[in-house]
């Protein structure tokens, strides 16, 4: 382990993954803090909850990441609290971590909008055991229906209302749409395809409102090709395990309600520093905690802004940037060197409704139908960690493409022993 300057990271999504990674082999000693032992690619999440992907090929171990990396240490424990002045981290486990330099790179939950109660009723996307969670809810609804002599309660199984028609919400509305047609006419035959209900409830004017409007439109078209309802200027007003209404005085009876209509920061960046827009913290141009010169803030944490000065969103490409600079400006800053203000380049957003149809905006290019598909794949295969994965997960791909196939389809209880 490298001796001298310390680093903590807290936090292994994309923006703290980055970060140790461009820190990894430098003279500084980097310790990275997540809860989970694993960075989890949050984009193909959705995948495994419809029965695509198996969750190990969306998650890479961290140890295994930086197994050659003699300087970065792995900590697995919840960050409690960051005490600034004192430059510790303190962990739920009751130690704590000194540091020269802490980056907080911790993510995000979902937002209920000050309706919290929410949280008990509806199923999240936000995380591996939400996605193994929402897989096994969907598979036990259409077997419960297959067995139910009920109309009503058959119904009401058949059911599936996602709440948020952003890029989750769609490309699992997709997803799921194309898994109830590619399983049920063979494998249920006691169950009616015509009879399976898919609902996309938006409070926009419009899905995939990050989007330009054409393939705003484009999307919802696509989405209605595939037989899934989408209603737009629907807030949300109450939801239970048995139904879900709206403001505008929708009422739908469902047994599933999928909850992907956006995110806030986690509660530490609360408990640390005064923050600003969206409740994250307020960063200078190096992305710098104000007030706390060796405190940094990335990704969904910081309310990092373009050159614009407009915040900038809750995404994995923003996050992966500032990961990147604010490695670079800490080793910079040991070296005596001045480094340049942080400056966002926009990649482009993508977001696919289902097989060989996708939406994406790359600088002044937009991108439909079959090319923005093939361009959505290339993108994830590329950031996807680990060279394993990436070759499983196109081989799933692969197979999906030749055989019309969901392979992961096991009910399996987590909680039951295993023969």
């Amino acid at each position: 382990m490298a001796e001298g300057h310390r680093v903590v990271v807290v936090g292994a999504g994309f923006g703290g993954l980055q970060c140790a990674r461009e820190l990894r082999d430098e003279p500084v000693q980097v310790t990275l803090v997540d809860r989970h032992n694993y960075h989890l690619f949050t984009p193909l999440l959705y995948q495994v909850a419809s029965c695509l992907l198996n969750p190990s090929e969306v998650a890479a171990p961290l140890r295994k990441v930086f197994r050659s990396a003699r300087n970065v240490r792995i900590r697995v424990g919840e960050v409690q609290s960051i005490d600034l002045a004192e430059r510790r981290v303190h962990l739920a486990d009751g130690t704590h971590l000194e540091y020269d330099d802490v980056v907080i790179a911790a993510g995000s939950t979902a937002n209920y909008f000050g309706n919290d109660d929410l949280a008990r009723d509806v199923l999240g996307l936000k995380d591996l055991g939400q996605a193994i969670e929402l897989r096994n809810h969907v598979l036990a609804c259409l077997e419960s229906a297959a067995l139910s002599e009920d109309d009503e309660d058959r119904r009401c199984h058949l059911t599936f209302c996602i709440v948020g028609g952003g890029p989750t919400g769609v490309e699992y509305a997709g997803a799921l749409a194309e898994l109830v047609r590619l399983v049920l006419p063979d494998e249920y035959p006691e169950i009616d395809p015509a009879a399976v209900r898919i609902v996309v409830l938006e409070g926009a004017d419009r899905v995939l409102p990050a989007f330009p409007p054409g393939l705003s439109n484009y999307g919802q078209r696509e989405l209605e090709r595939r037989g899934v309802e989408v209603h737009t200027n629907q807030l949300v007003a109450k939801a239970s395990k048995t139904h879900v209404e709206t403001r505008a005085g929708m009422h739908i009876d469902t047994r599933t309600i999928v909850w992907t209509a956006g995110v806030r920061p986690t509660d530490l960046v609360a408990t640390v520093a005064p923050q600003v827009a969206e409740n994250r913290f307020d960063v200078d141009d190096h992305l710098r905690v104000n007030g706390a010169a060796h405190a940094y803030a990335i990704g969904d944490a910081a309310a990092g802004r373009d050159h614009h000065g407009k915040v900038l969103p809750m995404l994995s490409p923003p996050a992966m940037q500032e990961g990147r600079f604010v490695a670079r400006h800490i080793l910079a800053s040991r070296r005596g060197r001045d480094t340049r203000a942080f400056r966002y380049h926009d990649k482009g957003t993508l977001a696919t409704i289902g097989r060989t149809a996708a939406v994406g905006v790359v600088g002044p290019l937009q991108f439909t139908g079959f090319l923005g598909w093939l361009v959505w794949l290339a993108v994830h295969l590329y950031y996807l960690i680990g060279f394993e994965n990436r070759v499983r997960v196109l081989m799933r791909w692969a197979w999906y493409y030749v055989r019309y196939d969901r392979p992961v389809r096991a009910l399996i209880d987590a909680r039951s022993p295993q023969p």
